[in-house]
C-alpha cells in the first residue's frame, strides 16, 4: 500500500559547475557537467522513499515520449518509487532544467517544463491516479499546473489525506489564485524569498497570520536554508536551526535540491505519525545533509538520517528548537 503521494514536476537536470556565476552577457568556463534526474516533486518522492522504504511512495506526474522518460522511470523504480501514476505524453518532450552552480553551492536554474504542463485536472481523475489518492495518508503537492493542484488537494482533503503544498514557481501568481487550493491544505510551504515575493514579508507571525485569515488552522512552514526553518501554528512559531555541518566535519558543495530533501523527510515523518517538531528536525537534517552532496537527489537514507540526528543531539551545543508565542 502507498502511504505517500508526491505530485508535480519531474525534469532531467543538466548541472553546470563553474568557478563563479556569470554576470549578464558574460561567458564563463564550465568545469564539470552532471546529467541527473531532477524536478521538485520527483526529488521529494525519492527523498521520502529513501527514508520510508520501497513501495510506500508514489509519484504522480507527466513525462514525454522520449529517451529521457525511459531513464526517469527506471531511476524512480530503482529508488523504490511507485510509478503507476505517471502520465506519458508521446508528442511532448520531457521536462528539463539547466542549472549553473558555483563552488559555494549557489545556483541559477533555467527550466523547460515540457510534459509537466500536460498533467491536467482531467488526468488527475484517471483511475491510475485516483487509486493512489485513495491509498495515501499524506500527499505532497509541489508545482503541477494550478488547476490540477486545486483538484488534487480537494480530493485528498475529502478522503482525510494530509495535504502538504509547496507551489514553487506558482507563488508568483499572487495570493488570489492560490486561495481555492489553500482551502484544502494542511501545511503550506515556501522558502523565505518566495514568501517575500508572495506577501512582502517572511516574518513567520505576519505570514502565518495573513494566511490563517484565508484558511483557519492551516500550518505554514518557512524554509530558511542554512538558517533552518520556522513553522507557524495558531499564533505560535516553532523555529528549528539547520544542522551545524562544520561542527560535524561536513562541507556544503551544492544546495540544489536541499528544499526537496527537507520536504521529503518532513512528509516521511508525518507518514510515520511524528510530531511537527520532530518532522521539522527530520527536514532540517535531511536538507542540510543534501547540501554536502553534489547530486541533486542527495538526501539521506533512513539509516543515514538516524545517525545524523543522533550526532546532532550528541553535540550538546546545538540549539534547541525555539517556541515563540506572539
Amino acid at each position: 500500500m502507498v502511504d505517500l503521494i508526491c505530485c508535480g514536476a519531474i525534469n532531467w537536470d543538466i548541472n553546470l559547475f563553474v568557478d563563479r556565476l556569470p554576470r549578464e552577457g558574460e561567458e564563463v568556463e564550465v568545469r564539470m557537467i552532471q546529467r541527473v534526474s531532477g524536478g521538485t516533486a520527483a526529488n521529494v518522492s525519492v527523498a521520502s522513499a529513501r527514508i520510508l522504504g520501497p513501495g510506500r511512495v508514489a509519484f504522480i506526474g507527466a513525462l514525454g515520449g522520449d529517451e529521457i522518460a525511459e531513464r526517469q522511470l527506471a531511476i524512480l523504480r530503482e529508488e523504490g518509487v511507485e510509478t503507476s501514476g505517471i502520465l506519458r505524453i508521446p508528442e511532448e518532450e520531457s521536462g528539463q532544467a539547466y542549472i549553473t552552480i558555483n563552488p559555494d553551492g549557489e545556483n541559477e536554474i533555467h527550466t523547460y517544463f515540457g510534459a509537466n504542463l500536460r498533467l491536467t485536472p482531467q488526468r488527475i481523475l484517471d483511475p491510475e491516479r485516483l487509486r493512489l489518492v485513495d491509498e495515501a495518508k499524506v500527499a505532497v503537492i509541489m508545482d503541477p499546473p494550478l488547476p490540477s493542484a486545486r483538484l488534487l488537494a480537494e480530493l485528498c482533503s475529502e478522503r482525510g489525506v494530509t495535504v502538504i503544498w509547496d507551489p514553487g514557481v506558482y507563488h508568483r501568481a499572487g495570493v488570489e489564485p492560490l486561495k481555492d487550493t489553500l482551502m484544502n491544505v494542511h501545511y503550506f510551504i515556501l522558502n523565505r524569498v518566495e514568501f517575500e515575493g508572495l506577501l512582502g514579508t517572511s516574518d513567520p507571525f505576519e505570514v502565518g497570520g495573513r494566511l490563517s485569515a484565508i484558511k483557519e488552522g492551516m500550518k505554514v512552514i518557512i524554509k530558511r536554508g542554512s538558517e533552518g526553518c520556522a513553522l507557524y501554528d495558531d499564533g505560535e512559531v516553532i523555529e528549528v536551526e539547520a544542522l551545524p555541518l562544520e561542527e560535524l566535519g561536513m562541507k556544503v558543495v551544492n544546495t540544489v535540491g536541499c528544499g526537496d530533501a527537507f520536504i521529503g523527510a518532513l512528509a516521511a515523518a508525518k507518514v510515520e505519525g511524528l510530531s511537527d517538531l520532530e518532522a521539522l528536525r527530520w527536514g532540517c537534517a535531511a536538507g542540510s545533509y543534501k547540501a554536502t552532496r553534489l547530486e541533486t537527489r542527495g538526501g539521506p537514507t533512513r539509516r543515514q538520517l538516524t545517525e545524523l540526528l543522533r550526532a546532532w543531539d550528541l553535540l550538546r551545543n546545538s540549539p534547541s528548537p525555539q517556541r515563540r508565542p506572539r
